[in-house]
């Protein structure tokens, strides 16, 4: 995976003051996308909150646009053996929103290490089509999906490796406690043209089930209005969770660069290169003829560009208070398909520092 991680190209951008140790100002933080990218002076406390939204629309196999008549024609169900599954996919997901609400908080110990905790509210719905019978291309009806819920539970420590003021290197050291439901269930439309309650395929839980490792270093440097930084971290799963099965490993890679307005606004400019394993094991309650539910149809590799604008609040009541906003796309795209393709992203945030 890193090898393949190491393929794809990192570069970014971000904000700075002028002087470097003149007191926190839009410099201090990487893009609002971009977590645990700066430890706090010690007593410092720091009260966050983010949201997330990712659209999605359409369909891909590896690097290829495919339609849903391509996809119940020619891509086989993996349950074919199973008695009453059709040989070939019959209902086929043709749109998805992710809306995450991200709250967090920050609290340096000492000089040297920063604590961080992030929970999550997860909202997701996506839209589908079925098809008629176990063969053939004619529409029988569409149906969407929901799940709405608590997500998995962060907890880190940035730990500093350097830190000369304008050169700044430190550890993720970070794990992920399986607070997120893995057994969400809502009512789908069948091939046949019933209706039916069943446990909803991997895409739409809102947890992994597993406590996971996640490591990372991240870089930051800062000189005469300019800021760049990068980050590198993972996400290792420990073990199959309750119901047989481990998400896919995943490895993200981010770079930024910014420029300083003032010492209140920066914009910015990232990429970002993620890869991610297929799940290992299966969920036996998940199974139909749907690429959703297949678990050799998860993972790929995806190439972000993104951009931002960065507020940090200097004097009067607003002093303290860090207002961000970045939006992106991808560029490149090879997914373990067939697989709904990432359309755009948003981030916004805001950040209280004690």
């Amino acid at each position: 995976m890193m090898k393949r991680l190491s393929t794809i190209i990192t570069v970014g951008l971000f904000s700075i003051p002028v002087i470097a140790d003149s007191g926190p100002s839009a410099y201090h933080h990487a893009p609002i996308g971009v977590m645990g990218d700066h430890l706090h002076k010690k007593g410092e406390l720091m009260f966050s909150y983010r949201y997330i939204y990712m659209d999605m629309d359409g369909n891909r196999i590896g690097e290829n646009s495919v339609t849903p008549q391509e996809i119940v024609s020619t891509v086989p169900n993996s349950f074919a053996s199973t008695s009453g599954q059709p040989a070939t996919l019959r209902a086929v997901p043709t749109s998805m929103r992710m809306e995450m609400h991200m709250y967090g908080a920050m609290y340096a110990p000492t000089d040297n290490v920063t604590l961080m905790v992030v929970g999550s509210y997860n909202e997701r719905e996506m839209d589908h089509v079925t098809f008629q019978g176990s063969t053939g291309t004619n529409v029988l009806g569409k149906f969407t999906t929901r799940s709405s819920g608590f997500g998995d539970t962060k907890v880190a420590g940035l730990i500093k490796l350097y830190d000369n003021g304008r050169h700044k290197l430190h550890l993720n050291a970070g794990i992920s406690i399986p607070t997120g439901s893995i057994t969400e269930e809502d009512e789908i439309l069948t091939p046949a043209g019933g209706r039916a309650i069943v446990r909803l395929p991997y895409p739409m839980q809102l947890g992994s089930g597993t406590w996971d490792l996640e490591p990372g270093i991240t870089y930051g440097g800062f000189s005469s209005g300019w800021g760049w930084g990068v980050q590198a971290r993972a996400n290792i799963r420990l073990g199959e969770n309750s119901e047989d099965y481990r998400l896919g490993d995943r490895y993200e890679g981010t770079a930024w660069i910014s420029y300083l307005f003032s010492n209140s606004i920066s914009s910015s400019f990232r990429i970002k290169g993620i890869t991610q394993d297929r799940i290992d094991g299966r969920d036996p309650r998940i199974l139909g003829p749907v690429q959703t539910a297949q678990t050799e149809f998860q993972g790929g590799d995806r190439v972000d560009l993104l951009w931002g604008v960065n507020f940090f609040g200097t004097e009067g009541f607003l002093n303290g208070h860090r207002l961000a906003i970045e939006a992106g796309f991808p560029v490149y795209q090879d997914l373990n398909g067939p697989q709904l393709e990432t359309k755009f992203s948003l981030s916004g945030g805001w950040q209280k520092i004690f």
